[in-house]
């Protein structure tokens, strides 16, 4: 454990003279943390900038071999991670990541199937514009990293929790659909993709709806996409 502590210190250290020339941006901290990572862990491999997925493109994907362990999404240093600027795009990752981070370097905060598991602050920035350390709170990071690197994915536990995890995946799946339409937010490729989709809003309106909207249409999609495997995933439990 102690050698865990020496390498948050450096984390730290290394944070402080980065923040402390007063021109770096959240991207600048980027490799600092990437290290602490892999110094933390072992087995596996910590890539900043990942390929941009449906959710859009958290920070860090975290993969043992080619698996996906977990994400990380980083704010800049000293941000209020509970700020309603950031909250779309973190309810859309904790909708769509079963395994997430999300942190400014200094507060750690996980989530697993979007819910809360626990937060930690190793630091804080003092009003001589340093950052301080805080080193009763080396072990909790320690272990959140341990816990975040050791999921192995989701179990069901009951029909409650599986009407809540798939309620979840409708509206993300909806939002989706809804963004394919656009053509925006996850790409120029993405009508291709929904190329059948697209085909299906056209018959619907043919035959049910004229004036139903992309957004309508997502949101009936996905109901009826989820539900059929709802039912379906109802049985097994």
């Amino acid at each position: 454990m102690y050698m865990k502590h020496t390498e948050i210190n450096q984390y730290i250290t290394e944070l402080n003279r980065i923040y402390k020339a007063g021109n770096a941006t959240e991207h600048s901290y980027r490799s600092v943390l990437k290290s602490l990572l892999e110094n933390l862990t072992s087995g596996l491999n910590i890539t900043n900038e990942p390929k941009r997925i449906a959710c859009g493109a958290p920070d860090y994907i975290v993969t043992r071999g080619e698996i996906p362990v977990g994400y990380i999404e980083a704010k800049d240093i000293g941000a209020n991670l509970n700020d309603k600027s950031h909250k779309a795009q973190f309810d859309r990752h904790k909708q769509s990541l079963n395994n997430l981070i999300i942190t400014d370097y200094l507060t750690f905060q996980l989530f697993e199937t979007g819910e809360p598991i626990t937060s930690v602050t190793i630091a804080t920035i003092t009003n001589k514009n340093e950052i301080k350390a805080d080193i009763t709170q080396f072990d909790v990071l320690v272990a959140l990293i341990e816990r975040f690197v050791r999921y192995d994915g989701q179990s069901i536990r009951n029909s409650e929790h599986l009407s809540k995890v798939m309620a979840s995946k409708a509206k993300l799946m909806a939002k989706i659909i809804e963004n394919s339409f656009n053509d925006n937010e996850i790409g120029r490729d993405a009508i291709y993709r929904v190329s059948t989709i697209y085909a299906q809003m056209k018959g619907f309106q043919d035959i049910l709806i004229p004036n139903i909207t992309p957004k309508e249409f997502s949101d009936k999609y996905a109901q009826c996409t989820i539900q059929k495997n709802h039912v379906h995933l109802h049985s097994q439990i």
